[in-house]
């Protein structure tokens, strides 16, 4: 005899919101008996009599297809993840499409493809929230996800998913802390970060030791995708290290801030150093 577990897939919208507390069995009950008088869908129904909204039934189909994503004001992670909170917007659209072209020119499922190093020549280009919204949506197409701040000058990916700092990437290549380090974000299942850990008085040192090979290889084994978060790779020599290590880079551009030259010299300066520039990214984060 087999037994059927049931997944979440399997399960009706309408328990999935009853179980949620969007509804009650009563008002489940009074949208079956017009879903089945009008032969309409339970959303439409539910919309119908008042009951429910469309953000109701957005959030009940993510849930029906492991699709989590996070209700404004739950502060679980900063607003400023868009891919967190608006996952049917058009910004997380266009995040979706680059998801896409990664896929294909990158992400190919080798082992020398795992990584991504996201990169612009200055700060406040948007690269911190880029890298952080793109981790997201590859956790949510069910890659297992790690996303790590390589940035031990102004680090932010920890107050970005609201984690604690005090040990992370420079900890472990002190030789201070274990993988231990790597945390799991809480309501996506397959996202995790690496936070930069406290700030190093020699962060060009620490990425050139032997230990940073070897905790590369170890999270290649772990993970499907794994993003860089660099310093600003014009001012500092850490984004060009990691990016050779890594194989691969996206150059991040932000509208009205990012100057052409610098952002079209960063790209000649990483393809000359035999870094594939997978492309480059204008955004408005």
């Amino acid at each position: 005899m087999q037994m059927k577990t049931e997944t979440t897939v399997d399960r009706a919208i309408g328990a999935i919101l009853v179980d949620a507390g969007k509804l009650s069995v009563k008002d489940a009950e009074k949208i079956l008996r017009l879903q089945k008088t009008e032969k309409i869908r339970f959303g439409d129904a539910g919309i119908k009599l008042g009951l429910l909204s469309q953000g109701d039934i957005q959030r009940a189909l993510a849930n029906q297809y492991d699709y989590p994503y996070l209700l404004k004001g739950d502060g679980a992670v900063s607003d400023a993840l868009v891919a967190a909170y608006h996952p049917f917007s058009s910004q997380v659209e266009a995040l979706r499409t680059l998801r896409s072209q990664l896929m294909l020119r990158w992400f190919t499922g080798e082992a020398e493809r795992k990584m991504l190093t996201v990169v612009s020549p200055v700060r406040s280009e948007g690269r911190s929230y880029l890298a952080a919204n793109l981790a997201i949506v590859f956790s949510q197409l069910g890659e297992r996800t790690l996303l790590i701040d390589a940035d031990m000058r102004n680090p932010c990916q920890h107050e970005l998913f609201k984690l604690k700092n005090g040990n992370g990437l420079s900890s472990i290549l002190a030789g201070r802390d274990d993988i231990q380090a790597v945390h799991r974000v809480r309501n996506f299942v397959d996202l995790s970060v690496l936070t930069a850990g406290p700030i190093p008085p020699n962060p060009q040192e620490l990425l050139g030791r032997p230990s940073l090979t070897a905790l590369l290889e170890h999270l290649k084994e772990q993970f499907d995708v794994i993003l860089v978060d660099t310093p600003a790779a014009a001012e500092f020599a850490e984004a060009h290290t990691l990016a050779a290590r890594a194989g691969a880079a996206i150059v991040a551009a932000r509208k009205n801030v990012s100057l052409l030259d610098q952002v079209r010299q960063q790209t000649e300066s990483m393809t000359q150093a035999g870094v594939a520039v997978v492309g480059t990214v204008l955004s408005e984060f």
